[in-house]
């Protein structure tokens, strides 16, 4: 695992898509875990996208440890992503596609291979490495795409509500898996979901978006327990 967290430091950013935009500045302490919510179509995916360096940033900038990050390439910020649908791909092997969190091309070392098999075992799918990805379940699928993200060893892990599509048992049993890792490995994490009280006792801050207005992070107890006005109306009153 790597050393630690990456520290977050976003400044006059903003987002322009159609008649879209986003507007942020924040900051994420290193090792922090911060939810992210708001309606849908207030922003939160454009976030994390931006954030990852797959939607281009219109003004402002992106630091990662004091470093410019703001028109690097999506695998030189050191910042991993988990997308919505895992996004394995059907022709490689399970292990194929943990592999590629270590080397894109896949000409791995016997080490690197070493690294994968552990990869697998700590997330239940040792027996599962030489399936293809249509051969599991969405939960072996969710676990198999954490597995990746997990040998990336970025200081930053961002996550796309990956656990969305699977039933509340299901999810409740990624996101506790996806709490443990990230508690081994100190990644700074930032994560969407529809449902902020669900995901409370796995996160330090909570960061609520609405129309493209990015609110800073806040400690997630005190924002659920007294939320804005907004973040009620979200909530359900």
């Amino acid at each position: 695992m790597h050393g630690g967290g990456g520290v977050i430091s976003v400044k006059g950013l903003r987002v322009e898509q159609g008649e879209f935009a986003l507007r942020a500045t924040f900051e994420v302490p290193r090792g922090r875990r911060v939810a992210v919510a708001g309606p849908s179509g207030a922003g939160k995916s454009t976030l994390l996208g931006v954030l990852g360096g797959y939607v281009p940033a219109a003004a402002g900038t992106i630091h990662v440890d004091s470093v410019d990050v703001t028109d690097t390439a999506p695998d030189a910020r050191g910042i991993a992503m988990l997308f919505q649908d895992g996004n394995l791909f059907p022709h490689l092997s399970v292990a194929q596609n943990v592999g590629l969190g270590v080397r894109p091309a896949l000409r791995l070392s016997a080490a690197e291979k070493d690294r994968v098999r552990a990869a697998l075992d700590r997330v239940g799918l040792g027996a599962f490495a030489d399936r293809k990805p249509g051969a599991l379940s969405g939960g072996q699928q969710s676990r198999a795409a954490l597995a990746r993200v997990l040998l990336q060893r970025a200081p930053v892990l961002l996550l796309d509500e990956p656990f969305a599509a699977l039933g509340p048992a299901l999810r409740t049993e990624m996101l506790a898996l996806t709490s443990e890792v990230v508690t081994e490995s100190r990644a700074t994490m930032m994560m969407v979901t529809h449902a902020p009280t669900e995901v409370a006792d796995m996160v330090d801050d909570l960061i609520f978006v609405d129309a493209g207005e990015v609110a800073p992070p806040a400690p997630a107890g005190d924002v659920l327990a007294n939320p804005p006005a907004a973040l009620r109306a979200y909530l359900g009153g």
